[in-house]
């Protein structure tokens, strides 16, 4: 019976196609086809399960094209058809063409054409298409409705789309759930996975691995890894990609680093053919808990595996490597890749900050094409290196490559130039960009500090709160701005304070040390013992701040006791710190306490002395009087002796009256500094303390012929309202630029009046007592 069935539908066929001529005209829809000289093969259908049971290259529109022309017009059926559409995937064209072939021949009726014809225009960027005929079918399959889904690529049409699949009463089927859950996306789309979870169990579909699998990195993604751990225990089947799919949402979060590790023995010891994602998931683990003898174990296996080469794995083992400060055995990795991509060259050109440059080049050679995360590395090498010029060329190559559109780029740039000193540059960075977001602000807002223009760094800050919501960076930054701004009011800041108490930001770590920061440097040594103490969580440079507050005031006893109790705590101290302790020893003639710490710094800590603390030595020496040890220490310096460490040495031979090494220190600082006053003002100040009058008169009427002039001391008073002017007022001795000199005049000789008035009763009081 159903032999006749098909002899009948046969036969019909053949009639349909005498009367439309196709024997003659129907190989013309494909004259326009790339194929030109076909070759005598087998009909398909008979050659089809030859090519599948030995896996072999399958060229089904080639074949389709063959029996057109050969007009073997029997042998094309639906099968026929749904096979070259899936052969003509990512080619329109093509994919065009057999669709005519599935109109004439009448097969669209069979449902596996339309649904092939819908995969073919949705993998071929043609989705309308695919849309059309999908809304044309009377009677769609599942199969119908999950291949158009997945030709979706917004997340909220596809998730309305099915919507609309339960509303018309279609049961969800495992590839329905998989195609679903990596839709959900943003956060109505996880509530809405979150109810796919649901229905997963009701259905009876959690024993389906792909389901599983998708239920794992949606929750992963999400960062709901318990959730997803749950889920991967409670899967009665696991595949590899479900074993990656939980060791890579582990590897992604940095506090569950331990765990990706364990996850990655786990699949070791069950015998997993683990694969590169294993490895890059494992590796990249390991960097972020700095564990590198396990990395290199796991680096071990990825070479007996046969995948010590591959582009993806060792891109993350030069990045662990870099982590973990083992920067040779990066490089060695980058040198034994068979093939680099632009992620391996952006890692290396990060990883090897001196030669990156050459890295830059040698990758454009390579023809490999620079992203923007691969300049926003270049630039920061080069600010490392204080290469200017090769830095204006990167942003003259940045221009023509168009990536000044990308703000990580221009943010890159902003901070470069502020670091060389080109301040305008920055600006003029910041004013090309289309779109500002608060780390652009950021970035000018730090770049106009560092660079002492404080008041403009306040003025920028403020335009910056018009646009964009400030975070704990910007506030970290302005604050930075108004405790080195000595023209800046204070009461700012304390505004700062203020508002980030109100919106719960003052315990913030970069907050919070900006603020204890800005009070000890502006004078309010007691605020700043409160902010400290109202940090949770005491890091390491909350304490080297209040540690250098401490030494900034002057009291020792305080700066030793927070010294102790830092390392008590466990808190590994820096060299920011040592600088600190070693200026409070030198300030207070502690000279045993501070060799001590200096000697400490390399045997116990393993931190190298720089020229700075040689210069806290040599100025700690030179107070105790003992010069020569001051000179010889100098001279053991890495670099030769810099400004601070000569002028240091030259006011400790002023105080001692050590005229010959006070000569021979105070012409290397005119060397160095020939317009700068101070070693000047310090060698008269010696010499007329000697009575030499001959050599001072020389030494004046030397600054005279240079041109050097003694810079005019300066006081600010807080005389204003917050309102009225950003800025303090200025003013030196005899100063009557001041709009109401007058009055400060007469309050300052009252204020004088009444001191002397003071005096002269204590001094009474001291006569009476006396009697």
């Amino acid at each position: 019976m159903i032999t006749r069935q098909l002899h009948y539908i046969t036969k019909q066929r053949s009639t349909t196609f005498r009367n439309l001529h196709l024997p003659k005209h129907a190989h013309q829809l494909f004259e326009e086809s790339p194929y030109s000289n076909p070759t005598s093969l087998l009909p398909l259908n008979h050659s089809l399960p030859t090519f599948l049971r030995f896996n072999l290259q399958f060229n089904a529109f080639k074949k389709l094209k063959e029996l057109l022309k050969s007009g073997e017009h029997n042998e094309i059926d639906e099968v026929t058809v749904a096979l070259a559409l899936k052969d003509s995937c990512g080619n329109t064209k093509q994919g065009t063409q057999v669709h005519k072939v599935s109109i004439v021949f009448g097969l669209m009726s069979f449902i596996t054409v339309p649904n092939s014809l819908i995969n073919m225009y949705s993998k071929s960027g043609q989705f309308d298409k695919a849309l059309c005929i999908f809304e044309g079918l009377n009677y769609p399959d599942i199969v119908s409705w999950n291949t158009l889904l997945s030709g979706y690529r917004k997340s909220e049409e596809a998730l309305n789309f099915v919507l609309r699949m339960n509303l018309n009463g279609v049961a969800f089927d495992a590839v329905t759930c998989t195609t679903a859950l990596s839709f959900c996306l943003d956060l109505e789309g996880f509530l809405f996975g979150l109810q796919l979870h649901t229905y997963v169990m009701k259905s009876g579909l959690r024993s389906e691995v792909f389901v599983g699998n998708a239920l794992i990195t949606m929750y992963s993604r999400w960062k709901h890894l318990e959730e997803a751990q749950r889920v991967f225990d409670e899967m009665p089947n696991r595949d590899l990609v479900s074993w990656n799919a939980m060791l890579s949402g582990f590897s992604q979060e940095s506090r569950y680093g331990l765990e990706a590790i364990w996850t990655f023995f786990r699949m070791v010891r069950q015998g997993m053919k683990l694969d590169n994602v294993s490895f890059t998931g494992a590796v990249s683990a390991c960097g972020h808990q700095r564990n590198l003898e396990v990395g290199r174990q796991i680096h071990g296996l990825c070479i007996k595996r046969g995948y010590g080469t591959h582009v993806s794995v060792c891109n993350v083992l030069m990045s662990m490597y870099a982590k973990c400060e083992v920067v040779e055995n990066a490089k060695f990795v980058f040198k034994r890749m068979n093939e680099r991509n632009v992620i391996s060259w952006t890692t290396m050109i990060s990883v090897d900050e001196k030669n990156a440059v050459r890295l830059f080049n040698e990758m454009r050679l390579d023809d490999v094409y620079p992203n923007d995360v691969t300049f926003v590395g270049l630039i920061h090498a080069i600010t490392i290196g204080k290469l200017v010029e090769e830095g204006q060329t990167v942003h003259g190559c940045c221009v023509k490559n168009s990536l000044l559109s990308e703000p990580n780029v221009c943010n890159s740039l902003i901070t470069m130039y502020a670091k060389f000193g080109l301040v305008q540059d920055s600006t003029k960075v910041f004013e090309k960009l289309e779109c500002r977001e608060i780390v652009s602000w950021n970035a000018l807002i730090s770049g106009y500090a560092q660079n002492g223009m404080c008041l403009e760094s306040l003025r920028t800050f403020f335009s910056a709160t018009t646009e964009c919501k400030p975070n704990p960076y910007t506030f970290g930054s302005v604050l930075n701005a108004i405790a080195s701004g000595e023209d800046i009011s204070l009461k700012h800041g304390q505004r700062c304070h203020s508002h980030l108490f109100k919106v719960g930001l003052n315990t913030d770590p970069i907050v919070s040390n900006a603020l204890l920061d800005m009070y000890a440097k502006r004078g309010i040594i007691s605020e700043s013992e409160k902010v400290f103490s109202e940090i949770p969580q005491k890091s390491q440079f909350a304490w080297t701040s209040i540690i250098s507050a401490y030494a900034r005031h002057g009291d020792y006893d305080s700066v030793m006791t927070s010294f102790e109790e830092m390392k008590r705590e466990g808190v590994k101290p820096d060299s920011i710190t040592f600088l600190s302790v070693l200026t409070s020893c030198g300030r207070n003639g502690m000279v045993d306490t501070g060799q001590q710490i200096f000697d400490s710094m390399l045997a116990d800590y393993q931190i190298e002395p720089s020229s700075e603390h040689y210069s806290c030595m040599v100025d700690m020496l030179g107070r105790a009087g003992r010069l020569n040890e001051a000179e010889k220490l100098m001279c053991q310096s890495p670099g030769r002796p810099g400004l601070s460490m000569l002028q240091s040495l030259l006011g400790a031979c002023t105080i001692h009256r050590d005229v010959e090494m006070g000569e021979r220190v105070a012409d290397a600082l005119m060397e160095m500094e020939p317009n700068e006053s101070g070693p000047y003002v310090l060698m008269s100040n010696l010499y007329a303390e000697k009575g030499n009058w001959e050599k001072v008169a020389k030494l004046r009427k030397r600054m005279r012929e240079r041109g050097v002039r003694k810079d005019i001391g300066f006081s600010w008073v807080d005389a204003g309202d917050i309102n009225c002017s950003l800025s303090l007022h200025g003013f030196s001795s005899g100063d009557r630029s001041h709009p109401q000199s007058e009055e400060i005049c007469k309050m300052a000789k009252c204020l004088g009046l009444e001191m002397k008035l003071l005096t002269e009763k204590d001094s009474q009081k001291d006569i009476v007592l006396t009697v």
